[in-house]
């Protein structure tokens, strides 16, 4: 009996150790890579509700925005939003990792599966871990779109990390935190399935950034009604390409953000005294 309860102990100890090392190596891999992740967000919503043929519509990419930025904010306006950026793996990365091997040795003892079922499993606890974490995912995308406002010499829409949430709260509801919230689960559950990610999951992240963008009108005027209306809109007035903006900096980053994670996540775990992924 006191074998079994030593067992528990230890298997929490280890469990509590994971979620430490999965947060650390997220840190260091989402820092490393952020302004990336800020480049597509901007280029996700450029254009947005300009169509094809508008005189006030400049073509970009990837390169324009990112010196567009340090232009006019210099190097620290490429990490505008890193602060909910990290607050967000705080809960998404051990929630998917730590959560994947969790629900894999529920499903087989041994750990071995086949490859549908890893998919599958991945899937479901990159999804858990994606709605958990959507209000952080939220906020770091408003404060990522913000420096718009910044380049034209307007007064952002939030102070800060709290300052977001609190006004959010405030203005929207507690439900408003989520908003977003199916388009970016099911980005979730392609990207963790491994389903040739970027491709598929690249439309579902336009809906997804440009649904946590907009924030209700005093009146309670919204542009976009739900999901599929912003995906329909999109469409409709930027044409079929538009759900692809900002493929290249998605593409971009997996490697370097997949690198930084796995490496530094092993050496954390060898320091640590823990068995290897």
């Amino acid at each position: 009996m006191k074998a079994n309860v030593h067992g528990h102990k230890e298997t929490r100890t280890r469990t509590g150790i994971k979620i430490l090392l999965t947060s650390l190596s997220a840190m260091v891999a989402e820092t490393s890579t952020f302004p990336i992740d800020l480049t597509k967000t901007r280029l996700q919503l450029h254009g947005e509700s300009q169509p094809l043929s508008s005189s006030t519509r400049r073509p970009t990419n990837s390169f324009r925005v990112a010196a567009g930025i340090v232009r006019d904010q210099g190097v620290s306006g490429l990490y505008k939003g890193l602060s909910p950026a990290i607050i967000r793996h705080l809960f998404y990365t051990p929630i998917r990792i730590v959560g994947y091997e969790n629900l894999r040795n529920l499903v087989s003892a041994d750990g071995s599966l086949s490859l549908s079922s890893k998919a599958l499993v991945g899937g479901i606890s990159g999804a858990i871990a994606q709605f958990v974490a959507s209000p952080a995912d939220l906020v770091k995308v408003r404060m990522q779109a913000d420096g718009r406002l910044i380049n034209k010499g307007l007064q952002p829409r939030y102070k800060g990390l709290f300052d977001a949430f609190n006004k959010i709260v405030a203005m929207e509801g507690l439900g408003g935190l989520w908003k977003g919230v199916l388009p970016n689960v099911q980005r979730a559950f392609l990207v963790n399935m491994g389903l040739s990610a970027t491709m598929l999951s690249c439309p579902v992240d336009v809906v997804k950034t440009r649904m946590m963008n907009q924030a209700a009108s005093k009146e309670g005027n919204v542009l976009y009604k739900s999901s599929y209306d912003c995906l329909v809109k999109t469409v409709k007035i930027e044409g079929l390409t538009a759900l692809w903006k900002g493929f290249f900096p998605t593409w971009a980053r997996l490697g370097p953000w997949q690198f930084f994670f796995w490496v530094s996540y092993e050496k954390f775990r060898q320091i640590s005294g823990l068995s290897s992924f």
